[in-house]
């Protein structure tokens, strides 16, 4: 099965965009989500934004004052963040979110884990380590926020297939598989070419991570955290590193 980052390079990231009902409507979503969960920042300061994408958070984070770290394993969506981001204080990284503490100068005063990022970690330690080294990298009041999909209730029948987005050239629905502790997804493609329907399909594999797991986590390592409802079904946790 390939890896998240292999699926993403191979299938989803060129179709990314796309998915997310194009540039102008996700930039115009991130506003929302950062103007509702992101305190603006009284001076100039790092927000990290893990699993920046196409830079649906990062490029609003930078609008509102902060410098971005916009750290991915995919080039390909990087780049759409260079081509948009024109000379906003955004720094494009690609590389595992885990090693985002090798491309801090500083403390940040806010680190995002949006979308469902988090369940694309290989498993529930390294969801710790990530806790572990974000409480290390935020300076003191700092926030981290993260948003994912509450997978611990498995869908049944007909309810695992989710239709994502169509239009009159591309038809992409996704199939659920649960694991005990992961479930796979299947990524269905259908694409138009000339007067023919293409069908590409891959899998990969997400953690099923329970709100209150996540929040145990959180807590055991110094973290005060309110829990919030999300976009799009999504929970949200806004976890606040002490004074």
């Amino acid at each position: 099965m390939p890896s998240v980052t292999e699926h993403y390079e191979s299938h989803l990231a060129p179709i990314y965009v796309w998915m997310a009902g194009g540039i102008d409507a996700a930039l115009a979503r991130g506003r929302a989500e950062v103007e509702a969960a992101c305190p603006r920042p009284s001076s100039v300061q790092w927000a990290v934004d893990l699993g920046a994408g196409f830079g649906m958070h990062a490029i609003p984070l930078a609008d509102i004052g902060y410098s971005v770290l916009a750290i991915d394993s995919s080039g390909m969506l990087l780049d759409v963040i260079r081509t948009h981001a024109c000379a906003k204080p955004i720094l494009t990284v690609q590389d595992d979110l885990l090693s985002f503490k090798s491309h801090l100068t500083a403390p940040a005063a806010l680190i995002l884990c949006m979308g469902d990022t988090l369940t694309h970690l290989t498993d529930r330690q390294s969801v710790e380590r990530l806790i572990t080294e974000v409480a290390e990298m935020l300076v003191h009041g700092g926030s981290f926020i993260v948003t994912f999909r509450d997978y611990s209730t498995p869908l049944v029948g007909p309810s695992r297939f989710i239709p994502v987005r169509s239009d009159s050239n591309r038809i992409l629905t996704c199939f659920l598989e649960y694991e005990d502790e992961t479930v796979t997804v299947h990524d269905i493609l259908h694409e138009r070419a000339d007067s023919e329907w293409r069908l590409r399909v891959s899998a990969y594999r997400k953690l099923r991570l329970s709100p209150d797991w996540v929040i145990r986590a959180l807590v055991a390592r110094g973290f005060l955290v309110v829990r919030e409802q999300g976009p799009a079904g999504m929970v949200r946790l806004v976890a606040t590193h002490p004074l």
